[in-house]
């Protein structure tokens, strides 16, 4: 995880205060029932997969604030002393420990009782960037219910424990995710748990329907090995019985030595891969100079860590399925 830009506990400690003492001078408290957002439930999501659900989940009943604004790459986001203010003001706070630094220390200072971290609503495993392709073995897809994989050895992904965060590109571990994030908001505000419980039921099943495409959509290609710049898509390949080759590792902005490029040059012709993948937040450059180099096709693949004008889509199922349309199109689905 890059931590250039993580700030200093006691800068983080002063800019908690700052934030704290402006907000409450405003008129009006957070909680719901004062009508400080207009009635509704205030929740802060750290970035878009969980403002996502709590939009979806929450529905009328929620005004969410989203700390990562679009456009804004996540893993190196700068926290204002506003934004701080805000986690301790907030009803919920609603956030993914392992994929921002800053966020994950200023809510550990901000002491919001209901603080829901996704890393705790399904199990958390380690995927690498590919590196040790060779001989790998390719996994049946995993389902509901069963047991996925250790994972692929030789990185230390996300977080301390070595745990890669990039739960909600699988559909089956983002719903898991769903109902944890709609039982935290019926406890918040249990006044309107039916309406919670009933757009969690709808959001699954939304769900369930995504992992239905990607399963029949990615059975059959004519390889099973994608070149990616970011090493976000370990769940999915795993999901969907696929091999992710990423050019970087969590850090999209790193940059693959010299041995990763010729290691995934003789990748690419080993397994007949056809396309580089980049995405909508990062730099291009390295995935396409990879491309250029091995006389490859490029074509995006959007870990959905923000939606913005350019995003192939309006929210995440949609993105989502353009997603399955791209590695169809890349694998050779038949």
């Amino acid at each position: 995880m890059n931590v250039r830009r993580l700030i200093p506990s006691t800068a983080l400690a002063g800019a908690v205060a700052l934030g704290l003492v402006s907000l409450s001078a405003c008129a009006g408290s957070s909680d719901a029932a004062d009508g400080g957002s207009g009635g509704k439930l205030d929740v802060v999501a750290s970035f878009y997969p969980m403002q996502y659900l709590a939009e979806q989940i929450g529905g009328g009943h929620v005004a969410v604030n989203t700390l990562t604004k679009p456009g804004v790459e996540p893993h190196d986001l700068e926290l204002k002393p506003k934004q701080i203010g805000e986690l301790g003001e907030a009803d919920v706070v609603l956030y993914l420990k392992g994929i921002q630094p800053a966020v994950d220390e200023a809510i550990a200072q901000a002491g919001v009782e209901n603080t829901v971290d996704a890393a705790t609503l399904t199990k958390l495993e380690a995927h690498g960037t590919g590196a040790g392709h060779e001989g790998h073995a390719h996994e049946e897809p995993a389902h509901e219910g069963e047991e996925h994989a250790a994972g692929e050895e030789g990185h230390d992904h996300a977080s301390e424990a070595g745990a890669d965060p990039h739960v909600w590109l699988d559909p089956v571990k983002y719903a898991e995710v769903a109902k944890g994030v709609g039982s935290a908001l019926e406890k918040a505000d249990p006044d309107h748990a039916a309406d919670y419980e009933k757009n969690t039921d709808a959001l699954v099943k939304k769900l369930g329907d995504l992992d239905t495409a990607f399963e029949t959509g990615l059975k059959n290609t004519a390889t099973k090995t994608f070149i990616t710049t970011h090493s976000a898509f370990g769940y999915l390949a795993e999901r969907y019985g696929l091999d992710q080759e990423g050019i970087s590792g969590v850090d999209p902005e790193s940059e693959p030595s010299p041995a990763r490029i010729k290691e995934l040059q003789d990748i690419a012709k080993q397994d007949k891969v056809t396309t580089v993948f980049f995405e909508t937040l990062a730099s291009d450059r390295t995935a396409r100079t990879l491309a250029s180099d091995t006389g490859l096709k490029t074509d995006v693949l959007d870990p959905l860590e923000g939606i913005t004008d350019t995003s192939e889509g309006d929210d995440y199922i949609e993105v989502m399925r353009s997603n399955l349309t791209a590695l169809q199109k890349a694998l050779g689905a038949k």
